[in-house]
């Protein structure tokens, strides 16, 4: 699985219904190799930290630092059982066995660090610090049988913390703090036979024991740990000694694992053993190892940032529990929000599509701490993996201290595409969309549906991840010019299971194509982010590379004028303090690079308009290739080569109107050019920062450090419009015909705000809303709407070539519906002022102008294509609409009355040759 777009086309044949389940076979397995869901499953919860997990026979042993259990969905403290730092639990249940046993301890804090059953599955071996068993003695080491829960005689007795067991046919071995084991010298690693007598094998390290593991032919032990010497030879945190005599079969001197990194927990299968690693402080080392078992040496490494506490194979995947917070260095995500669980093939670092999520949780916010496979339930039949640590929310809900996974069902859903749709080639409709997301498959099947049809016209596979959810595109050539047509995708995953299918997007083919789209794509951006979506996260690339933008912080979508007219056209505007958006791809930063885009503002704060960083959910910590603007609105082009080299415009330009501005950087140096113009230049300087690892495009805001005449704000308050980044320069010909380009000749686009709208409520019937800020429609009980527009003539040699209704929802919790809504000519007389429903007017039902579907996103802007030519008839140059339904839920928009003009309601006329 890789996480760029690559995209295989299929055949359009497998459908699903609009309204219905997917039409196509469940598929019988996850993304290979995955092979475990990311559905949690419900599992009775501890009140505390599980350190410590085993299983045998379809019982799953937790042990760990907590005294009660209680059900799942039980809040803490209620519902409540008595559980002393252990619980045994039916794996494909959740629910305890009735097996109680408590671990307690005179002073401190009792716990069980290590639970292990022998190879036969008969006994149950326990270690952590405690001084006694159901109120009986022990010494921080216990051995129980597996069918009775009765404790069995073990006279172990370690002078300290056990922290890890493993078990072979013969021997127990121990790993933790103790220096005594049995009354005699054993420094932090130990192995006592079944009997539990103290063996000759000697393993002794210099610092804490915490992972020991026995290899699959049994001929060796694996230590991992704190330490750098074993049996006094050179080895940091990790070492291979011979089974029998603990003699050392191989070393891995300090810098195979970094001075201050130690090896938490270790793993084993048929081929390798795998390392969960821990590092303290800045350029340590917490990821993973994977080393073969015939040589002892390194197949794998992975570098993400955030410290690995569990390790588990199952079916040839390594799955790990930690909080990862930057896996960069690995070529994904940069420093942000942690992850929690992982999984990636033992043959392969690369990160699979298996995205489970806790929280850091308990104590010292490390989340998942232990896991454990339990197989081919003795019942039940399947396979599950259990995991143990400090979270207390899995998934988003609450669940604390144990939760679980099966292989199968797979039954968790896609979630919606956003999806976009736009006309700049005559002939075509593009429709693209960003990936959906599913956290236990990465390659995802689309289905993209036109004007509400149950069979889809295009059927596409991607991949996705959480952070690189890339855009999919399909260009509809079935389509008639000066017709509008309106598209919605749905995902579906290899199980079958369908995400909902996105909001409707809608465009009207184009038949004289968009100078300024025309001019920008000649010269082959690396992404064209039009900026003309009216709602959601998504910032559609328009290049043809795929290169989308994601929406962060909630900018406004939809504003208008836009910078660039043309049907649709639209703005963003970013309120210079937490909204931006970056590029969902990551780059290499590069030398030879052109950024352009329209702003309008008129700020006194200044801000950044768009850069080069190396962060996407945080403030970057290197950051240049950007131009900003100062608070008196000059604007400012600069790159870090070492040092901050920076050219400045004369003029300022938060003047509120819209302006086009372009910086290069090549060959020929440093270029910044505004509304056509060259404005300021340096021909030394010719190079930009070194990353080290992929960078990210960002518009509207990122961190600013100390650059020269850096603004009072790092974020950008006001409009941009027509984004586009080139890995190469612009000459100031081109540049000069792209700001030329934005005002050519090319269908002309009117909108018309309402000169009147209400609407009329069953419910109170006598009740006018005519100054309401708000319209409402709903079939029972009956709300219907009405609105009045003055239609302007063509002008001199056009003709009206399309009409739409463009409508805005409120922000409120249930604006939203899943109805239709219909667009009707109102046949009888109304006023603003007068209308109620005791005196509505007539309105001709069976004349659908145009019908309003999918509405059902709070905010979310909507564009109805109409019936061209009942607009274009309209008598006298004024038509007057009625919004109706049949539905039960009720649609709330904004009214010409809302306290932002661009809310209001629009008649959208596009105007061209004949």
């Amino acid at each position: 699985m890789g996480a760029t777009a690559a995209v295989l086309v299929l055949a359009a044949g497998a459908a699903i219904g609009v309204g219905g389940a997917p039409d196509v076979a469940p598929a019988t397995a996850l993304t290979p190799p995955v092979a475990m869901t990311a559905d949690e499953l419900p599992t009775w919860q501890t009140n505390g930290i599980v350190h410590a997990l085993a299983e045998a026979d379809g019982v799953v042993y937790a042990g760990g630092t907590f005294s009660t259990v209680r059900p799942p969905g039980a809040a803490p403290g209620t519902q409540e059982q008595p559980a002393v730092n252990f619980v045994a639990l039916d794996a494909a249940t959740g629910e305890p066995t009735g097996c109680e046993i408590s671990f307690t301890v005179g002073s401190g804090t009792a716990t069980v660090r290590a639970l292990e059953v022998s190879p036969d599955g008969s006994t149950l071996y326990a270690g952590g610090f405690f001084g006694s068993v159901n109120g009986t003695g022990a010494s921080s080491v216990a051995a129980f049988d597996t069918a009775t829960c009765e404790r069995l005689p073990f006279p172990v007795a370690a002078s300290g913390t056990v922290r890890a067991l493993a078990a072979s046919d013969d021997r127990l071995y121990l790993a933790g703090d103790f220096g005594q084991v049995n009354g005699q010298s054993r420094q932090r690693f130990a192995a006592v036979d079944t009997a539990g007598a103290l063996t000759g094998w000697v393993a002794n390290a210099d610092e804490v024991g915490r992972a020991v593991v026995v290899t699959p032919d049994g001929q060796n032990v694996i230590l991992g740990g704190d330490f750098f010497r074993i049996n006094g030879a050179n080895t940091h945190a990790l070492a291979v000694v011979d089974a029998q005599t603990g003699a050392n079969t191989r070393n891995y001197p300090l810098g195979f694992i970094e001075t201050r990194s130690v090896v938490m927990d270790l793993t084993t299968d048929e081929t390798g053993f795998y390392t969960g690693n821990e590092g303290t402080g800045g350029g340590v080392f917490d990821g993973r190892i994977a080393l073969d078992l015939d040589t002892f040496d390194q197949r794998w490494r992975d570098t993400c940032l955030g410290a690995t506490q569990a390790v588990v194979v199952y079916k040839k995947v390594l799955y790990s529990g930690h909080h990862a917070h930057d896996c960069s260095s690995m070529g994904a995500f940069p420093n942000q929000e942690r992850y929690h669980l992982f999984a990636q093939s033992v043959d392969d670092p690369q990160l699979l599509g298996w995205f489970p999520d806790t929280n850091d949780g308990l104590g010292e916010a490390l989340g998942p701490r232990v896991m454990a496979v339990s197989e081919d339930h003795p019942t039940d039949g399947r396979d599950f993996l259990w995991v143990g640590g400090g979270f207390t929310t899995v998934n988003g809900s609450p669940q604390w201290g144990l939760t679980r996974f099966a292989d199968s069902p797979d039954t968790g859903n896609p979630v919606t595409p956003e999806a976009h749709a736009f006309s700049t080639t005559p002939g075509e409709i593009e429709v693209t969309w960003r990936s959906s997301l599913d956290l236990d498959d990465s390659l995802l099947t689309y289905h993209v549906y036109r004007n509400g049809g149950g069979t889809p016209v295009h059927t596409v596979q991607g991949h996705s991840l959480p952070w690189e959810r890339p855009q999919l595109s399909f260009t509809d050539t079935d389509v008639t010019e000066g017709q509008s047509y309106s598209y919605r995708v749905r995902a579906t995953d290899g199980a079958g299971n369908a995400s909902a299918l996105s909001p409707p997007v809608s465009a009207t083919v184009t038949s004289s194509g968009h100078p300024y789209a025309d001019a920008v794509l000649a010269d082959n951006p690396q992404f064209y982010w039009r900026l003309d979506e009216t709602a959601g996260n998504f910032a559609s690339d328009a290049s043809g590379n795929n290169h989308s933008g994601v929406h962060r912080g909630g900018p406004q979508r939809g504003v208008t004028p836009a910078a660039v007219p043309g049907p649709d056209a639209a703005a963003l505007r970013h309120n210079g303090s937490t909204t931006y958006t970056y590029s969902d791809h990551g780059y290499t930063a590069p030398n030879q690079f052109t950024l352009e885009t329209w702003f309008r503002t008129d700020t006194n704060s200044g801000g950044r308009l768009i850069g080069f960083g190396n962060r996407i959910l945080q403030n970057s910590s290197s950051r240049d290739r950007h131009i900003y603007m100062t608070d008196s609105g000059q604007l400012v082009f600069g790159v870090y080569p070492g040092a901050y080299r920076t050219i400045t415009t004369p003029a300022s330009y938060n003047d509120g109107q819209w302006h086009h501005v372009v910086a290069t950087l090549g060959s020929n140096g440093m270029r910044l050019y505004v509304d056509g113009q060259l404005r300021a230049s340096n021909i030394v300087w010719t190079s930009g920062q070194n990353y080290n690892v992929k960078g990210y495009w960002r518009i509207g805001g990122d961190g600013m450090g100390n650059w020269p005449s850096r603004p009072s704000s790092h974020y950008f308050a006001g409009d941009l419009d027509e984004t586009a980044v080139y890995h190469h320069t612009l000459s100031a010909a081109r540049v000069a015909a792209h700001y030329q380009a934005a005002s050519a000749p090319m269908d002309t686009v009117t909108q018309v705000a309402p000169v009147a709208d209400t609407y009329v409520n069953q419910a109170a019937a006598g009740t006018v809303h005519g100054t309401h800020q708000q319209l409402a429609v709903r079939g029972t009980s009956r709300y219907e709407s009405y609105l009045r527009f003055e239609v302007p003539q063509a002008p001199p040699g056009t003709v009206l070539k399309s009409a739409a209704l463009r409508v805005r929802l409120t922000s409120d919790s249930y604006a939203g519906s899943t109805d239709d809504h219909h667009v009707v000519p109102v046949t009888g007389s109304w006023s603003e002022a007068t209308t109620s429903w005791n005196n509505r007017p007539a309105v001709d039902a069976g004349q659908v102008l145009g019908t309003l579907s999918g509405a059902d996103t709070p905010g979310s802007m909507h564009t109805v294509p109409l019936d061209t030519a009942a607009v274009a008839s309209a008598p006298n140059g004024e038509i007057d609409l009625a919004l109706i339904s049949e539905g039960t839920t009720s649609l709330w928009l904004w009214s010409r009355e809302a306290s932002q003009s661009s809310y209001a309601p629009q008649l959208v006329l596009t105007f061209g040759a004949p």
